[in-house]
């Protein structure tokens, strides 16, 4: 189990003192002017889905333009340069919290900023001092650069911080931000504004690379957005093509078009959405790759000249065009391919005078096998951690290195390739449901125990001056190496943590590394078995179907791959199974009349639930699946000595189990002994709101989340007795145009007033959850009798929040 927050700060005050945002002393760093750095955060994100928080340390030291080369002098001399002495840390969740936990490795104090309704989250108890800086929504808070910099000169603090995708948007790729930085006297650990902008044009950085040697996939690349001459280009280019925004990600702005009469409107299309995510609507026009593989390499570069690659990841299964789970290094690629990519992505940060860590997005043909530039993102981005288990370094450590003004660690001959390793990335999202966010409370959350906290190390290969560039990075991973599986969990979240509607659904990260792939892999399937979460949908059970699928566990991987494995990724829900509807049972009549364990036998603890006239306990349960249409089955219990029952299962196709071995180890856990074998587990029973009236529906009901040992998940309701029925339909009829909330939701806009005349299927509130929205609609024609909402509010589940009187 994850300790709750309460036990966090409880263990983290002990050590820290945190400053929380209100008028008061602070603590100021006397530094000499060299290393007077302060810190922030940048991002890119997408509107609506974005990519996850996306790190990538700020604020950028004033360097001279210089070439860079790939040999390091691996010497770290008297004169080498102190780390900052206290860093600002712009960002919240996972990604936060992994840069407090480099940071304290190395020393250094941290200063966290959130928002209100962060006050309690992870990376503020973790943080040395915490600052609030506005609202819930970032545009109030996170993305407001004065208050961040306001921050930094209150706290002391030397540097920025590490960015991600769900803070800043496209100012990650806007020099505005680094040059404000510059004005204020803030250094951001990062690359110049001018690989900023240079990369964040995603036309404009195809043409340098393009004249760096890099390869780019056949497309226009223009300033000139007429839509007659775009559609001439897409004609010249041939279908299927892609029209894609410059600026930009998480699949924004992105139109597959597979034929000519298509164009038009998805042109218009994308450029709508393109303007309204990033505030441009130019495009390009490339050729469509339709079985394409994302390959992206890790590069690093310092201030002295040296560029080296860390080796590449293959992050080709996507949802909406966004990552979910990551590998390195990718599979299948021979030490030829490996050299060449390593080379060309070292050639784009080159090319743009880059510092610091950033990751070159490669675009490969499954067909052709060849490559093609994609894009440069100017981070550390989500998926470093897989980097990372191959390499047995600390990237946020290189960071900081680097931002200090010290040389790359280690030379490209230098860099480890060991073992496989895979990042998946845990979601609060429904996958059924086209995989759509998801918020609410983590009412249970049990992880499986991290082996390490960062990457175990891996010995450094000796420094090799004669080794030529080309043999430093033709490699084959070192399977031969005897590697240990290990286990990393990067998580911005504990239970009882409130996944809210303004931010980025990701909850954790799960990290592995084996020997080899299998291995790797293997010890994935085994992490997300013990990763059991209640309050919110999540994309667990997904990733557990994704790492047992026999083309993934092949290698043979795609952007595609969902779609294409879709029907063995997403097998039919069966009904469940008699066993466990009688573990379920089990559990309810346990819970209720709990059998404790003594070494006193008196008819006070051995005659639980029975009369002294002789009456044996017996009870009758209805279960049914998590499912409205379905009808309940009915299960009779009979106790019929301590710890042991007979059941009969009232299914279609009945079920008696005779004797039937049964105790509660915990609250949650049920150990059983059924048709001969015995196993132990996990159910957490869910109460529904209050503000619910019982009903058909599963949601008013009460259920059951049970985890087999395999780690399963399969939900069942418990039917509300028929009074309860009776009821809550008497409150239902009587309120037959009510809306309520669906989901804790954002109001974005209410359409009527009370008095206003509405028919039915009239939009009338619109709410905006996890960065989607949703119309509510009348249901009834009538007029608004009450209005229970407005503009900008936070609603919780259930809450009514407009009352249309029916007409008669």
């Amino acid at each position: 189990m994850i300790p709750t927050n309460r036990a966090a700060a409880s263990s983290l005050l002990r050590s820290s003192t945190h400053v929380h945002a209100i008028p008061r002393t602070l603590l100021a760093t006397d530094v000499s002017s060299s290393t007077k750095y302060a810190r922030t955060l940048q991002t890119r994100a997408s509107v609506i889905g974005a990519t996850v928080n996306q790190p990538r340390m700020l604020v950028q030291p004033a360097v001279p333009r210089r070439r860079f080369t790939t040999t390091v002098q691996n010497t770290l001399s008297s004169e080498r340069k102190p780390h900052f002495d206290k860093i600002l840390i712009a960002n919240r969740g996972e990604i936060a919290c992994r840069v407090i936990r480099t940071a304290k490795k190395l020393g250094i104090k941290t200063v966290a900023v959130y928002s209100e309704v962060d006050a309690n989250s992870l990376h503020v108890l973790e943080a040395d001092e915490a600052y609030c800086i506005g609202p819930a929504p970032s545009a109030e808070s996170y993305l407001r650069m004065d208050k961040i910099i306001d921050v930094c000169h209150r706290s002391g603090a030397q540097v920025g911080s590490v960015s991600s995708s769900v803070i800043y948007g496209f100012l990650s790729e806007n020099a505005k931000f680094a040059e404000r930085l510059a004005e204020e006297g803030i250094v951001f650990i990062g690359p110049p504004s001018s690989a900023i902008v240079s990369m964040g044009s995603k036309s404009e950085s195809k043409n340098i690379m393009s004249a760096a040697g890099v390869p780019c996939v056949p497309g226009y690349h223009g300033t000139n957005q007429d839509a007659d001459l775009l559609f001439a280009e897409a004609e010249k280019i041939g279908y299927p093509v892609l029209i894609k925004a410059i600026h930009g990600g998480g699949g924004k702005g992105m139109r597959v078009v597979s034929s000519a009469p298509q164009f038009q409107d998805a042109l218009a299309s994308a450029q709508r959405e393109s303007l309204k995510s990033f505030g441009d609507a130019d495009v390009l026009v490339e050729k469509y790759i339709e079985r394409p593989r994302h390959i992206e390499v890790q590069v690093f570069a310092d201030t002295l000249g040296n560029a080296v690659s860390l080796w590449e990841r293959d992050c080709s299964v996507q949802r909406r065009n966004q990552k979910i789970i990551e590998e390195a290094p990718a599979p299948g690629l021979s030490p030829e391919l490996r050299a060449d990519l390593s080379a060309k992505a070292v050639a784009a940060a080159k090319a743009v005078n880059y510092v610091g860590a950033g990751t070159v997005e490669f675009i490969f043909d499954n067909d052709t096998e060849k490559f093609y530039f994609m894009e440069m993102n100017t981070r550390l981005q989500v998926e470093h951690p897989v980097t990372e288990m191959i390499t047995g370094l600390d990237l946020v450590e290189w960071q900081l290195e680097v931002a200090a003004g010290n040389p790359l660690p280690l030379s490209q001959a230098q860099i480890p390739l060991v073992g496989h390793a895979f990042e998946a990335r845990i979601y609060a999202e429904n996958p059924r449901n086209d995989f759509l966010p998801d918020s609410g409370p983590l009412l249970y959350l049990h992880t499986p125990k991290p082996t390490h906290v960062f990457a175990p190390p891996i010995p450094s290969l000796p420094h090799n001056d004669s080794c030529s560039e080309l043999d430093s990075v033709k490699r084959s991973p070192d399977i031969s190496t005897h590697v240990a599986p290990s286990m990393r969990l990067e998580q911005g979240f504990t239970q009882g943590a409130q996944i809210g509607v303004f931010y980025d659904p990701m909850i954790a990260k799960l990290v592995v590394h084996g020997r080899d792939r299998s291995s790797a892999l293997r010890a994935l399937r085994r992490a997300l078995e013990e990763y059991k979460v209640v309050g919110v949908s999540t994309n667990v059970e997904f990733l557990r179907m994704l790492a047992g699928n026999g083309a993934f566990i092949n290698g043979e991987v795609e952007t595609g791959f969902i779609k294409k494995h879709y029907e063995e990724l997403f097998p039919t829900i069966e009904s469940p199974s008699a066993e466990l509807l009688a573990q379920a049972a089990l559990f309810v009549a346990l819970r209720e009349h709990p059998i404790q364990p003594t070494s006193l036998s008196t008819p006070w603890t051995t005659l639980t639930s029975r009369r002294f006239g002789g009456d044996v306990y017996e009870r009758t349960i209805s279960i049914q699946p998590d499912d409205a249409s379905a009808d309940p089955t009915r299960v009779s219990l009979k106790f019929v000595s301590p710890d042991h029952f007979d059941i009969a299962v009232h299914s279609a196709t009945p079920k008696t189990f005779k004797g039937v071995s049964a105790r509660l180890v915990s609250p949650t856990t049920l150990s059983t002994t059924l048709n001969g074998a015995s196993t132990e587990i996990t159910i957490v029973s869910q109460r529904p709101p209050p503000s619910h009236p019982a009903s058909r529906a599963t949601n008013t009901m009460e259920r059951l989340h049970v985890f087999s040992a395999s780690g399963t998940k399969t939900t069942l309701a418990i039917p509300p007795p028929a009074y309860l029925l009776s009821l809550g339909q008497d409150v239902l009829a009587s309120s037959k145009g009510a809306l309520r909330a669906p989901m804790p939701s954002l109001v974005v806009e209410v359409k009527v007033s009370i008095g206003d005349r509405v028919e039915k299927g009239q939009p009338v509130v619109v709410l905006e959850s996890m960065k989607t929205e949703t119309v509510l609609r009348a249901e009834v024609a009538g007029v608004v009798d009450a209005v229970g909402c407005a503009k900008g509010e936070m609603v919780e589940e259930g809450r009514e929040l407009v009352d249309i009187k029916e007409d008669e």
